[in-house]
């Protein structure tokens, strides 16, 4: 599962975002990414090896980090997207540190799907006290991802077929 979300958020990056190389950060499961076995072995046992297949694979994922000091250290703007084990391990630093102009945005669908970070925002609906910074910014995110669509779609239409190596003639 590690692997194929990785490679949804890394083809997305590359179709919806236009970032030709992406860098994605890959958060551990257990309490300081498990602190070499101290709490838990899920880190050196599933994570570190899908994070190894997929740099195999010529991905520039990096991990798993401590998802403690992670965003605190700033160790997030290091990277194009992070991979959250579970919700809420990245969801509330994401509001933390974006709320009134972060976008939800989900990838790998057919469609374009995004939407403000702050919900429906029913309890405000009719006080003229709400925001419209984040309803802007999910409209335009929106139209910019349309946009790279086409662009990637373009840009990937015909790639140039890959010749095999040619034998060298021996006299």
């Amino acid at each position: 599962l590690i692997k194929a979300k990785a490679r949804l958020m890394h083809d997305s990056l590359m179709r919806d975002f236009g970032i030709a190389q992406p860098r994605i950060a890959v958060l551990g499961l257990n309490p300081h990414a498990s602190d070499n076995g101290l709490m838990g072995d899920e880190e050196k046992r599933i994570i570190a090896p899908a994070i190894k297949d997929l740099s195999a694979e010529g991905k520039f994922v990096m991990g798993p980090y401590p998802a403690d000091g992670f965003f605190g250290a700033g160790t997030h703007k290091q990277f194009d997207g992070v991979l959250a084990m579970y919700h809420d391990q990245g969801l509330g630093p994401f509001k933390a540190l974006s709320f009134g102009n972060g976008v939800n945005f989900t990838a790998g669908l057919p469609i374009v799907r995004t939407s403000p970070d702050h919900g429906t925002g029913f309890d405000i609906a009719g006080q003229g006290i709400a925001s419209p910074d984040s309803l802007r910014a999910a409209i335009y995110m929106a139209r910019d991802i349309r946009f790279n669509r086409i662009a990637y779609r373009e840009l990937t239409a015909n790639p140039l077929e890959i010749a095999p190596p040619k034998r060298k003639e021996r006299y």
